[in-house]
């Protein structure tokens, strides 16, 4: 992970059945009016009330493993829209490509939380009619108006995958087991401990502190005070030397562990579930003090050529069949709660190992990435942003 979820090669999952979906069909009569991106842009008064006829050609920036042909390849043939991807390896890049040629070379765009609020803020995206894709009604309650996504009451895209970022942890050289994030900065584990490389990851140590050191005052570990903010830095800086490595692609992690360069770290489902399967002795858990996580949004660009498409394509996406096919192919877990069959079909016991079926208060427990802005939301502007967080994050490295 650099600026964002750089994961590596898609997971490897061969045997996955390629299943037949049937998309969705709505009554599309007339043709998408576009409307403009940004805080600014378009009220909900002018949203499309329809999908219109697909325009034949649908041009999207994704993360490595999200357009995989078991879902693009049926989405083509019933749509007519032929999917060209260009794949991103940092939601840093992800925002300069949305911006290139005007904003008119992409038509969406599959953003994290951490880049979410900067494509809106800066005019890249518009708001789009959920209630021209059907599965969102099916969505969690927490993924159908996130704040990394709906601003003003306007939707600006459809929830796609979410995952915790979790505590691993190898059960022979750490025991008793772990339950605080406490571990990843405990010297008894000098360089034998990994973390993301990324800015973001200056909200985990924040999370921490909020619940280490409340005279901090941290109620949200994205809306940090410049003090708030160097006691995240220092608590990172103190953690440095300790590091094995910041890994950049999950399978950068997956290796440390493997040949035993690493025994705790912060991660995602996708590496620990790799690991068991290769009978590595891992496990993973979210600590008592809570975690931060990842919600993926397809965002629809403000100058959208191929809008229509990009409503289908929204549509399916959101599709339980297609969200199963893709939460077992990446390992993360669907937004839509009527995946979990499928899930199961593919993978017998997949909807509990990446906990589609799991209670609210699991979903509770994580805070989901967000783009820092000055912002302190409460009227005060005294909050740091993400391009400080960003040359924080930069110099504590060294």
């Amino acid at each position: 992970m650099r600026n964002s979820r750089n994961r590596g090669a898609p997971p490897a999952h061969p045997a996955l059945a390629r299943l037949t979906v049937g998309l969705v069909t709505l009554a599309m009569t007339a043709v998408v009016a576009c409307g403009g991106g940004g805080s600014g842009g378009s009220t909900t008064s002018s949203l499309p009330t329809s999908v219109g006829r697909g325009e034949g050609q649908l041009n999207l920036i994704a993360w490595e493993g999200y357009t995989e042909p078991q879902w693009v390849k049926p989405f083509e043939q019933q749509t007519g829209c032929n999917v060209s991807a260009k794949y991103a390896g940092s939601s840093d890049e992800m925002v300069t490509l949305m911006r290139q040629g005007g904003g008119t070379q992409y038509d969406m765009v599959s953003a994290s939380g951490d880049a979410s609020l900067r494509l809106i803020k800066g005019g890249d995206v518009q708001p789009v009619n959920v209630a021209l894709v059907p599965g969102w009604k099916d969505f969690i309650p927490q993924l159908q108006s996130p704040p990394h996504n709906t601003v003003d009451g306007k939707h600006y895209g459809v929830s796609l995958q979410w995952g915790p970022n979790t505590l691993l942890y190898n059960t022979r050289d750490v025991t008793p087991a772990p339950d605080s994030w406490a571990t990843i900065y405990d010297p008894q584990f000098k360089g034998r401990i990994t973390v993301p490389d990324n800015p973001i990851q200056i909200a985990d140590a924040a999370l921490y502190l909020s619940k280490t050191r409340p005279e901090l005052g941290i109620r949200d570990p994205y809306e940090l005070t410049q003090d708030q903010l160097t006691a995240a830095i220092d608590l990172l800086k103190s953690q440095r030397p300790l590091i094995k490595k910041y890994w950049a692609l999950a399978s950068d992690e997956i290796d440390l562990f493997k040949n035993g360069d690493a025994v705790v770290g912060a991660s995602w489902p996708y590496q620990t579930i790799t690991l068991q399967d290769s009978g590595a002795p891992v496990k993973d858990l979210i600590p008592r003090e809570g975690a931060t996580g990842w919600a993926d949004t397809w965002m629809l660009s403000a100058h959208a050529r191929h809008p229509n498409c990009a409503y289908k394509w929204m549509q399916w996406i959101s599709t339980p069949r297609v969200q199963a096919e893709q939460a077992i192919s990446f390992g993360e877990t669907p937004a839509n709660t009527k995946a979990c069959p499928y899930m199961d079909r593919i993978q017998a016991g997949a909807c509990t190992k990446y906990h589609a079926n799991a209670p609210a208060s699991y979903f509770a427990s994580i805070r989901f990435w967000r783009t820092p802005t000055r912002d302190c939301g409460n009227g005060s502007q005294d909050c740091t942003d993400y391009t400080t967080w960003q040359q924080r994050w930069t110099e504590m490295k060294g």
